[in-house]
């Protein structure tokens, strides 16, 4: 009990110092994308590690997205998921992505639903395209994906220590249950 106590008040005080560095006169600094994507490399299965809460995402398991290329440019986006057990029934979605940020290509829109679109920043990514981790510019939205149905630890603790340094609460995350191979 007294060793769970001393690691949430560490954790804690770690999220507070974190959060001190990464605000200015106040106020959170800008969300930073990487320096680049190659859509091309970025093509393909992406497996939920982790996330925020969302409500279009309540109740999901097993979650995956698919990406591919689409004739006109733009990228097919369809997400997967089981409901309530990685066995549960399978619900999914289409939509498309397009790239505002043509330098980079490491900022989106991702829209499911006309008119109404979404920020799909990209805010750390392995060199190899192992696992990438998507923000929203105001922080309510984070997704952990990985090309593997689980991360190993250490790049796990390292993704999650950059989060804190960018400005996100660990503690908020809910962890993905995929399906064992």
């Amino acid at each position: 009990m007294k060793n769970a106590l001393l690691s949430l008040t560490l954790a804690g005080l770690c999220c507070l110092c974190a959060c001190s560095t990464t605000k200015e006169n106040g106020m959170m600094k800008p969300l930073a994308v990487v320096p680049s994507v190659s859509i091309e490399k970025y093509m393909g299965t992406w497996y939920e590690i982790a996330r925020y809460p969302n409500r279009f995402q309540e109740g999901c398991v097993a979650t995956q997205v698919q990406y591919s290329l689409r004739p006109d440019g733009k990228v097919k986006v369809l997400n997967r998921c089981r409901e309530d057990t990685v066995d549960g029934k399978e619900k999914s979605i289409e939509g498309k992505a397009w790239s505002v940020d043509k330098e980079t290509n490491a900022k989106l829109k991702v829209q499911f639903f006309w008119p109404f679109s979404g920020d799909y920043w990209v805010i750390q990514l392995d060199k190899d395209y192992t696992y990438a981790v998507v923000g929203h510019p105001k922080r309510t939205y984070l997704w952990i994906l990985s090309r593997t149905p689980s991360l190993d630890e250490a790049t796990y603790s390292a993704i999650v220590k950059k989060l804190i340094e960018q400005g996100y609460d660990p503690a908020k995350m809910i962890i993905t249950p995929q399906k064992k191979g």
